[in-house]
């Protein structure tokens, strides 16, 4: 009686699970992409000042100058001083190269450098404030970038085209496999990229300042959405 009891409480046990094995459905999972191109309404400046000379303090003030030149130019630029940031600011050895086996190299004289970061939010005066700062010492310049103020409206177009994309696709891939697309179980950002700035391509100086075009810069995002599928 014992055993048949058993038995039957087995099959009861497996007759609730099969329902519900029955009832479980597939997924189908996709990962979409929104872009969005914009016309660049700011520039950032990286630039710098280097000198060479026998000593530490002669090298430090040569590069303490020209720094000096480039932060009074651009504040006759009128660059809002929230946008100028310098940085990076360093002093080393310069070492001979006559070293032999019985001596040690001996230091030559010394190398200063600082680097000055600007936000150029008057693109039209970019070519002449480039031309003014080059003028007045800076020897180096780490390039030019393009890029926008207030990338946070472009980014969320930028996420909506990327739902849209991953929408289309899960139909799109739904319909070739001949089922349909059921409830959304999960939505996550896969990541949201701000606008990667175009390096300038300096051609010449000229009196008008040295010439420059910002293009378009893009942003991008992406998002990855998991659909549970249906058997037609």
């Amino acid at each position: 009686m014992f055993k048949i009891s058993s038995f039957l409480a087995a099959v009861a046990l497996v007759a609730s699970v099969l329902p519900v094995l029955a009832e479980t459905k597939g997924q189908i999972t996709v990962t979409g992409e929104g872009r969005v191109f914009a016309v660049p309404d700011m520039a950032v400046i990286t630039m710098g000042a280097s000198a060479e000379a026998e000593t530490a303090k002669g090298a430090m003030d040569q590069t303490s100058d020209i720094t000096a030149a480039i932060l009074d130019r651009l504040t006759d630029a009128q660059v809002d001083l929230r946008d100028i940031q310098t940085s990076d600011l360093s002093l080393s050895p310069l070492w001979s190269n006559r070293a032999s086996s019985d001596s040690r190299p001996q230091i030559d004289g010394y190398q200063a450098s600082n680097r000055v970061t600007v936000r150029v939010r008057d693109l039209d005066a970019l070519g002449d404030i480039l031309d003014a700062v080059l003028s007045d010492g800076a020897n180096q310049l780490g390039g030019l970038q393009f890029t926008v103020s207030d990338p946070a409206p472009l980014l969320n177009d930028a996420r909506v085209r990327a739902v849209a994309d991953a929408r289309a696709r899960a139909a799109l891939l739904a319909d070739a496999a001949g089922v349909d697309l059921g409830a959304l179980i999960s939505l996550s950002e896969g990541g949201a990229h701000a606008p990667q700035p175009m390096m300038m391509s300096m051609a010449r100086a000229s009196d008008e300042g040295i010439p420059t075009a910002q293009g378009e810069t893009e942003l991008r995002a992406e998002v990855t959405l998991v659909y549970e599928i249906i058997s037609r």
